[in-house]
């Protein structure tokens, strides 16, 4: 990890989490895995204080902890985990475009408590949405659930592991730390909840005295009030789902700008169909037949299914492969390819290059706008000589040869031999200028961290 990113881990968990918090953080990012001992030890802070901040940083998911061979547990810092803090406003943003206001809401408390069960964030989110509304309305917990619902349904929520239920012996002592598991099956299955009742607005200073006496009477007389429905089972926000929703529409973006409206409408439609049923690592969606599409297509969108095959014709025969046909029998199967996207979105030097005016973006400040150009001309070209630099950017050929290596130096661009014959001879050897992308992205990232 680079210093910029450390530094970057630190400021995000003292900004949200406090001192304590982000010094246990930034040390475990530094160091690695640590058992408790060593943790207590090297950063001088008491052990509660230790305890309670691995409970802050387990609990947000950015802190996973292992059993050891030998018995202690070693606690490990998610470096990229706490760096998707930064992605927190996109994710709620992408919630109230697609859920409206409620799931909003859920998204935002479920991503600033870590973990919570589901009758606690109905409860807290018809609040809130309770107090935002005129007199004598309230928000009815059904409502909230029903949201809750569909964001599990489609996968943007999921229960998180739990200690498996195992008879133990009472003399058997109980593990170091536990181990969680859960059933693929079961992470979004939502329990059956009857919630019933209305969101509450905050009282005055008055009402907040009686009804503190009224809390404490009640507590008095009823100590044992049942836990709810749900206890034990928690949820997270699937960061994954939304990482994938934003591919997706990177992808009906680059089909809308490679071709037309309707055919990214086409895409669009076929990756709403596998987004539950394709797990995001997948190389391709759920094969789907015409037919299929054709009728999963959005309402009122006039197209006949003799356009829609013409469309699906086009994009399979498309040089970009973003979507591929398996077989002809029923019109053939149709998917979109993630890999082949991947491997495009990765390429900066062939279409769609979504990311070529931020990789050259630091080129004029850094070293002028006559390196921007040449750099924009590698990017195009691929492969130049020299002299084909200074021909084509029209640049003098000192000027063409220090801007090169000045680029050369700092990893911008890289140099490629192609010898004509065994020996290597300089004077038989072809010197070819490209653009090294990796380092080039690497650095815009770095520039992005500071």
């Amino acid at each position: 990890m680079t210093q910029a990113e450390i530094k970057l881990c630190s400021l995000l968990l003292q900004e949200h989490f406090g001192e304590i918090v982000e010094k246990i953080g930034t040390y475990l990012i530094r160091t690695g895995s640590q058992p408790l001992r060593m943790i207590v030890s090297d950063t001088g802070l008491l052990l509660d204080q230790v305890k309670k901040a691995l409970c802050v940083l387990i609990q947000h998911n950015l802190v996973t902890y292992q059993l050891q061979k030998r018995g202690f547990v070693e606690y490990e810092a998610q470096c990229k985990r706490v760096l998707r803090i930064l992605r927190y406003p996109r994710y709620i943003y992408t919630a109230k475009t697609l859920y409206n206001d409620t799931g909003e809401l859920i998204v935002e408390e479920l991503l600033l408590n870590g973990k919570m069960t589901m009758s606690a964030v109905v409860r807290k989110v018809a609040d809130r949405l309770t107090e935002t509304m005129e007199d004598g309305k309230t928000m009815d917990y059904a409502d909230v659930s029903n949201t809750f619902v569909r964001l599990a349904d489609t996968h943007f929520v999921q229960r998180c592991p739990l200690v498996p239920e195992t008879p133990e012996s009472p003399e058997a002592p109980p593990p170091p730390a536990p181990t969680l598991v859960i059933n693929e099956k079961d992470m979004y299955v939502v329990p059956r909840l009857n919630l019933v009742g209305k969101g509450k607005r905050r009282r005055s200073c008055d009402e907040e005295e009686n009804g503190e006496r009224k809390a404490k009477k009640q507590k008095q007389d009823g100590e044992s009030s049942e836990p709810p429905p749900d206890d034990g089972i928690y949820w997270q926000v699937n960061i994954d789902r939304f990482h994938q929703h934003f591919r997706d529409q990177g992808i009906v973006s680059a089909v809308a700008n490679r071709m037309d409206q309707t055919s990214s409408e086409i895409v669009r439609t076929m990756l709403r169909m596998s987004e539950v049923t394709t797990s995001s690592s997948a190389p391709y969606t759920q094969p789907l037949s015409s037919n299929e599409i054709f009728r999963s297509l959005p309402a009122g969108y006039n197209i006949v299914k003799q356009v829609l095959d013409q469309y699906l014709t086009l994009l399979a025969d498309d040089p970009l492969e973003f979507v591929g046909k398996s077989g002809d029998s029923g019109g053939g199967m149709y998917t979109v390819s993630i890999l082949q996207v991947k491997r495009r979105f990765e390429d900066f030097s062939a279409p769609p290059l979504p990311f070529r005016p931020l990789i050259r973006s630091p080129l004029p400040r850094r070293f002028g706008s006559r390196c921007a150009r040449i750099f924009r001309l590698l990017l195009r070209k691929k492969h130049l000589e020299q002299k084909q630099v200074e021909d084509f950017a029209m640049i003098p050929a000192k000027e063409a040869k220090d801007m090169l290596y000045k680029m050369l130096s700092e990893n911008f661009v890289a140099l490629q031999e192609i010898p004509k014959t065994p020996d290597h001879a300089p004077s038989r050897t072809f010197y070819l200028y490209t653009v090294n992308v990796p380092s080039s992205a690497r650095m815009l990232l770095h520039r992005c961290y500071k």
